[in-house]
């Protein structure tokens, strides 16, 4: 079965991560998540990604903050694509996640999405893109899912709008 992978550099992350698991739910879109450093548990992270793949993971989606080098280090070990959502966390708020996850070596890309909760939620929805390419359900829900959005800004308009 084909799923989407949640790795998190700390359970401190959890909080941001549960908007992208809360998007997955909503598509139905399996999904599995687990805590791996690409610092304090390399050889954890490895292993996961290895068995992970094996077992259907298209898509990984990695959550880190500071030097968030977990997003590049799965990025090494697969050739499924890799989301990186920076965390906010040290001193410089999330930018140095940032610069840290988009600042790849030609060949080794991770497609890096904003910093925080934005970039939670856009990762479930970019990893779910890239499944309804095989997936034609997938992708009817996602059609679904915009139209829904649009007409959500219409009727919110009509609860403001003024016109001459």
């Amino acid at each position: 079965m084909d799923f989407v992978s949640i790795i998190m550099g700390s359970k401190s992350d959890a909080g941001i991560m549960n908007e992208c698991v809360e998007v997955l739910k909503k598509f139905d879109v399996p999904f599995e998540m687990i805590i791996s450093s690409a610092h304090r548990s390399p050889e954890r992270t490895k292993e996961y990604v290895k068995d992970a793949q094996n077992r259907g993971a298209q898509v990984f989606i990695a959550a880190a903050g500071m030097a968030a080098h977990l997003a590049g280090s799965i990025a090494a070990l697969t050739t499924k694509p890799v989301l990186g959502v920076p965390l906010a966390g040290g001193a410089l708020d999330g930018l140095d996640s940032l610069l840290s996850t988009v600042q790849m070596p030609s060949s080794m890309p991770v497609a890096t999405l904003t910093i925080g909760k934005a970039g939670a939620i856009n990762a479930a929805y970019l990893a779910m893109q890239i499944l309804s390419l095989k997936n034609d359900e997938l992708a009817g829900k996602l059609i679904q899912d915009r139209v829904m959005k649009a007409k959500k800004v219409e009727l919110d308009s009509l609860e403001i709008e003024v016109r001459i």
